[in-house]
């Protein structure tokens, strides 16, 4: 999870790799820079995309809703980094709807601001910006994981564009993670695939570690681990793996070589294009085949 060690390891890459440092993120950053950044979506459909407000159990969840223009889909709830919901996750949702699911980026933060809650172009080693969404991040918890994940499933479940014959995916990113956890433990008669990406925090020696929520699961896993994470953690895949294999449940398990801990979002400093490729790909495999 996002926190002083791992920026630490990528102020460390940026110093190996000036040439990074000399890149104007900012001009990346805006939404025309991002769409440029992913490879085209084979046999792509056309979307249709929409800012929703969620009615929770704390208050209103201001989301974006993209979804393919005609016909009801598998639905797909995305809980973002520490960064929330900004540019960088609208387009990374709208390839998704593009591949044919009905998906909803959520703002996690918004019991205590409105999205976006960082400025484009901003970055976690920024002290400015780790001190504005490090209280929002530290007022989140087990309980409001669970709340949240049954309000969004409800309010999925109401749309046209869903098909509630299928199952629901979700993916979470960095403290996504515990998220993605924690939702298909919540309604786990309807979350069939769940997908996590430098997730941090997944199998802990706390009373409420995500990894002990395993067994009320049926959902089919995969988990994309930052090569930098595991090496702050190595036990964590291996507890995952015992955990999964103790409750008979599929997951795929791996540390991606060469990544740093946010190597999947399109606007990070340390983006690994073709790692972050070979993890989408995972994730569209498991979704074509868990949420059929």
């Amino acid at each position: 999870m996002c926190d002083q060690d791992t920026q630490k390891d990528v102020d460390e890459y940026l110093r190996r790799h000036p040439e990074m440092t000399r890149r104007d993120f900012t001009k990346f950053a805006t939404v025309a820079g991002l769409a440029m950044m992913l490879p085209p979506v084979a046999n792509a459909q056309s979307v249709t995309e929409t800012d929703v407000e969620i009615t929770t159990p704390d208050g209103v969840a201001d989301c974006y809703f993209v979804h393919p223009a005609n016909g009801s889909h598998a639905a797909v709830l995305v809980w973002p980094d520490i960064l929330g919901l900004r540019p960088g996750f609208r387009e990374m949702g709208k390839r998704l709807a593009r591949s044919g699911y009905s998906v909803l980026v959520v703002n996690p933060f918004y019991r205590s601001a409105h999205a976006p809650v960082v400025s484009l172009g901003a970055s976690f080693g920024q002290p400015e910006v780790r001190n504005h969404v490090m209280p929002m991040a530290r007022a989140l918890n087990a309980d409001t994981h669970f709340t949240d994940a049954r309000a969004f499933q409800g309010w999925l479940d109401q749309q046209d564009a869903v098909d509630t014959s299928r199952g629901i995916g979700t993916t979470g990113y960095c403290m996504g993670g515990p998220m993605v956890m924690r939702t298909v433990a919540a309604v786990p008669d309807r979350f069939k695939a769940g997908g996590t990406f430098h997730g941090g925090g997944l199998a802990t020696g706390e009373a409420n570690s995500p990894h002990l929520l395993i067994p009320d699961t049926t959902a089919s896993m995969l988990h994309c681990v930052a090569e930098n994470d595991d090496a702050s953690d190595p036990d964590a895949k291996n507890t995952l793996r015992e955990a999964y294999g103790a409750a008979n449940l599929s997951a795929e398990i791996e540390v991606y070589t060469d990544t740093l801990h946010g190597w999947c979002a399109i606007d990070s400093t340390v983006y690994h294009q073709e790692q972050a490729e070979r993890a989408w790909g995972r994730l569209l495999a498991l979704f074509e085949t868990a949420l059929a």
